[in-house]
């Protein structure tokens, strides 16, 4: 549900939007175009490396010809604590700031059918639920060195020292999957399913400047705050071989997601001034996953998943806002690669697991015109804007009771990107306002911001 007084109930044409609409670029390849999801603790302290192994819900998310594997029912709930800082850095100076949330992150199960007299072993249905949290702030300290100038309604000029700037984003992201898995001969696994996803976010860019008279006045961007509510459907179909005891291959495509978005904003000049809604359609890319497992024996084994997306997020075009967006999609988002690997050894009772899991950036170098540090404005190139590769790094114990078990896991998760903003265009007048002040910037600002996560996931289950 939007929450914001919805004043007008429809603008198409009105609402121009350039490329430089940083956050709806992130958030187009961050909340709607990332399909991952952390699971059960097994499941995230292998770093979601389950691809060819399956055997649990989880496994949803990756190939669901996994739920074909399990051959005892199972069911269990995962609490994740998660803790995530941003440090923003511009001209040798920085920011930290921490975020963080305790809620139920995954839950879920699979019951197991038997077929008696057939080479089908067993039909499986799995449901996985997972829920994410979108909360994400990243503030940027002041350079005195970058001013912005203002012509009031005297030709006289004034100039705007910048003090400060945020991008604050929160709300929630959730899936919903659902799979039906076969077992052939114990030697083929199949599996089919179909994923129900929702979101909801307040999205916020604003900007601190220090005024002629040396007060400190606040802006906010053209079009922000700005709220999204949306839903997303997706559908999946796997298959897992055997090709000896010891080892096994998986292979799974998944959909694009395709997304409903509605979108309440505002608008800051005067003759204009008010919220606007819109309707959004986006397709994020679809994605294709192989992969390989080793099973030594009972005891230990291994998996190793790579992922790739085939195609790129494309907007629905209902006017320029989407066709400008779509051709910076076509020409700088990348194939959004994934590579993981997760093991599990078993010692009697006990569950030791360890994982790793590579993210490549989204997005290609990207050149804009942005300011240095002494304020003057060139062309300059940044290999990971918006958002980067991204590094994993899981571990987990577990403990089963027979039919009960408890699983923990820790996971590490680091990124470090270009974090652009300060661009307004003065014809468009899309720069940052303050009642009848407009600062407009032919130029960026681009920040360096280390992004980590410490998390940490306990799960309880009952398997019989």
């Amino acid at each position: 549900m939007i929450r914001k007084t919805l004043m007008v109930t429809s603008l198409a044409a009105a609402y121009l939007m350039s490329a430089q609409d940083v956050s709806t670029i992130k958030n187009t390849a961050d909340v709607y175009s990332n399909s991952s999801f952390q699971g059960s603790a097994k499941y995230n302290a292998m770093a979601g490396s389950m691809g060819a192994l399956g055997g649990e819900y989880s496994v949803i998310n990756s190939n669901p010809a996994g739920i074909g594997v399990s051959i005892a029912n199972d069911f269990s709930a995962t609490l994740g604590i998660q803790s995530q800082n941003n440090v923003s850095r511009l001209n040798n100076q920085s920011v930290e700031y921490k975020t963080n949330n305790t809620d139920i992150t995954n839950s879920g199960g699979i019951a197991v059918f038997p077929v008696s007299s057939s080479n089908w072993k067993f039909v499986n249905v799995g449901v996985s639920y997972s829920n994410r949290s979108l909360d994400d702030y990243t503030e940027t300290p002041g350079n005195s060195n970058v001013s912005l100038e203002y012509v009031d309604d005297d030709q006289n000029v004034q100039n705007f020292g910048f003090a400060g700037h945020a991008y604050n984003r929160y709300g929630n992201l959730n899936k919903t999957g659902i799979a039906v898995g076969g077992n052939y001969d114990n030697r083929i696994y199949v599996g089919v399913g179909v994923n129900f996803q929702n979101s909801i976010l307040d999205q916020f860019d604003s900007a601190a400047f220090t005024s002629p008279t040396g007060s400190v006045e606040y802006f906010d961007k053209q079009y922000t705050p700005f709220s999204e509510s949306a839903s997303g459907f997706s559908a999946s179909v796997g298959v897992i071989g055997k090709i000896n005891p010891n080892f096994r291959v998986g292979a799974a495509v998944e959909t694009p997601t395709w997304w409903n978005i509605e979108r309440i904003y505002n608008s800051y000049p005067i003759s204009t001034y008010g919220s606007y809604f819109e309707d959004r359609k986006l397709s994020s890319p679809l994605k294709a996953t192989l992969s390989a497992a080793y099973v030594a024996n009972k005891n230990f084994s291994v998996n190793v998943d790579y992922s790739l997306g085939l195609t790129k997020p494309k907007y629905k075009v209902y006017g320029e806002a989407e066709t400008v967006l779509n051709d910076f999609f076509s020409d700088s988002y990348t194939s959004n690669s994934e590579v993981k690997i997760g093991a599990e050894y078993r010692l009697d009772a006990f569950r030791l697991r360890a994982g790793y899991g590579y993210a490549a950036s989204p997005f290609d170098s990207v050149s804009i015109s942005a300011f240095d540090n002494a304020g003057s404005g060139a062309n300059r190139s940044f290999d990971n804007m918006f958002i980067s590769s991204r590094n994993t790094v899981g571990a987990g114990i577990g403990y089963d009771f027979r039919s009960f078990y408890i699983d923990a896991a820790y996971q590490y998760v680091n990124s470090d990107y270009s974090n652009p903003f300060l661009y307004g265009s003065q014809t468009a007048g899309t720069g940052y306002y303050s009642g009848n002040t407009a600062l407009n910037s032919s130029n960026y600002l681009v920040s360096d911001v280390e992004s980590t996560q410490n998390n940490f996931f306990v799960t309880l289950g009952w398997k019989f």
